[in-house]
């Protein structure tokens, strides 16, 4: 007899349908064969089923077994097929006769006592059950919140293979589970970080919200201790709140690479990922032969804080280069070319010299000229390019640290932050563009013009500070950002003035 389940694969952050076709042949001995392209995980699906099918109090008989994954042209990966290929044997064994009307499709992962678990991408395959039409989606319980974020179709919690195998005869009813999207929504939004924890720092925590406000990418300078690391980490709660159409494309990416707790129906609030200085560059980026998203990829619509960055590896900083221009990641292999999302921001943190004392006042720097020239070096003018904000982070003074009085909360900065991207979604209006970090050379022209004052400044920054020509549309879209928070039209000198203040590296003092 011959049976067919319909499932589904992944493909970068989407979900494709899979048929389960299985037949039952005749043969003496037991054979199980897996055809359409299988990697080793669903190779050794036969051992897993055939073992929950026995604890599960459903055996069935000595066959040759033939299981083909449809399209047969595309690989398949993961043990998400175990519950539709053991429901297709018992289908075709005759053991199973589907009582309920309408196509299901069904995900899982089997245990060997018939339990189900988990699987990743159940969002994706949410999205791909109901743009298929089906009636309802068979997923393990500890993926149901993810997946009942997607309306339009009957998520189907099921916690055993007897379980699914009683609902599509028509034996059991299983509600169809339910999430409120608007309570998940409010409750994943909570931060436990605050910028009222932060003592001092008045320019640096300036700047930041000068970077959140128009979405540009900042480089903290400074000794060691003297809070670049508490700063990075309080970013994502002064970024405007996340709209649902930005948590469910974060939530996706989550969930594919298997991150989502069970208990969460979304990625609600700003990720922050803080990858180590040894990570690679399929690390960073994303890879493997089947390529999986990397940081830039799970820090999509938040931060990637990358702290020592001399001290990442060369080849490691310079993929980051097109995920910063592009906002997408474009992966290519010999077989598939996958793309992953990577709008994020850009903060990182570096000593001004190899021992981390050049400039204090209570320490003595010990490295030379050459020294902290070769450790500027070792980040590259390309990536420099791309870092709107050069921020110098002074140690913190011992009158600040004891200071009782608490800095001004991250409710008060976002409020002010969102009243800035307001006007920047207003003014690109209908365009793929989000905030100033993102204008083009003809938005500069356009909305980027300083007075005559501000235009002297600019040329006396270029000319006598030793700014580079390429800090030209830098300096120019973060006085438009400047501007937007101080809800000003035109860029006046003050605008261009502390714009030029953020671009520390571009001065002759580092070059």
């Amino acid at each position: 007899m011959h049976a067919k389940i319909i499932s589904a694969g992944l493909l970068g952050i989407d979900a494709y349908k899979v048929e389960v076709e299985v037949d039952a042949g005749r043969g003496v001995q037991n054979l199980f064969a897996v055809v359409g392209l299988p990697d080793a995980a669903v190779k050794e699906s036969r051992d897993r089923v055939q073992a929950a099918l026995k604890n599960s109090g459903l055996p069935v008989g000595w066959r040759k077994w033939t299981v083909n994954l449809a399209p047969a042209d595309v690989r398949k990966e993961g043990p998400s097929f175990d519950l539709p290929i053991a429901l297709g044997m018992l289908a075709a064994d005759g053991k199973l006769e589907f009582g309920r009307d309408g196509d299901y499709l069904v995900v899982g992962e089997l245990a060997l006592d018939g339990a189900v678990r988990s699987v990743r991408g159940a969002l994706p395959v949410a999205v791909c059950a109901r743009d298929l039409g089906c009636r309802g989606l068979l997923v393990p319980a500890a993926n149901a919140n993810e997946a009942a974020v997607v309306e339009g179709v009957d998520v189907i919690p099921v916690e055993s293979l007897k379980e699914a195998a009683d609902f599509l005869a028509g034996d059991g009813d299983v509600a169809p589970w339910r999430v409120d999207l608007s309570a998940a929504f409010d409750t994943a939004q909570a931060y436990v970080a605050d910028f009222s924890d932060v003592k001092g720092q008045e320019h640096a925590k300036r700047a930041l919200e000068v970077a959140a406000a128009g979405g540009h990418n900042v480089l903290m300078l400074g000794p060691p201790g003297s809070g670049k690391t508490m700063l990075a980490k309080r970013l994502p709660t002064i970024i405007p709140d996340m709209s649902l159409e930005e948590a469910l494309e974060t939530t996706k990416v989550y969930s594919v690479a298997g991150l989502l707790p069970k208990e969460r129906a979304l990625v609600a609030a700003r990720p922050f990922r803080a990858p180590h200085h040894t990570v690679s560059e399929a690390g960073l980026v994303g890879g493997g032969s089947i390529p999986r998203p990397g940081e830039v990829s799970l820090a999509h619509n938040g931060v990637l804080f990358l702290d020592e960055l001399p001290e990442f590896r060369r080849p490691a900083l310079e993929v980051l280069r097109q995920p910063l221009e592009d906002a997408v990641v474009t992966i290519s292999r010999a077989k598939m070319s996958l793309s992953f999302p990577s709008r994020f921001m850009l903060a990182a943190a570096m000593n001004p010299c190899p021992c981390g004392w050049l400039g204090s006042p209570s320490r003595r720097c010990r490295c030379s000229p050459h020294q902290i020239q070769a450790y500027l070096n070792r980040i590259s003018g390309p990536l420099l390019d791309r870092i709107d904000i050069h921020l110098e982070v002074p140690a913190v003074r011992y009158k600040e640290l004891t200071d009782e009085r608490r800095g001004e909360p991250s409710a008060m900065i976002r409020d002010r932050v969102n009243r800035a991207r307001d006007v920047q979604r207003r003014r690109f209006a209908g365009r793929n563009i989000y905030c100033n970090a993102r204008m083009t050379t003809r938005d500069v022209e356009q909305w980027c013009r300083p007075d005559d004052e501000g235009e002297n400044l600019i040329r006396t920054a270029i000319e006598k500070l030793g700014l580079t020509a390429r800090a030209y549309h830098r300096v120019l879209k973060l006085s438009r950002t400047i501007a937007d928070l101080a809800g000003d039209e035109a860029l006046a000198a003050g605008h261009v003035s502390e714009a030029i203040q953020y671009r520390t590296l571009d001065r002759q003092a580092w070059a």
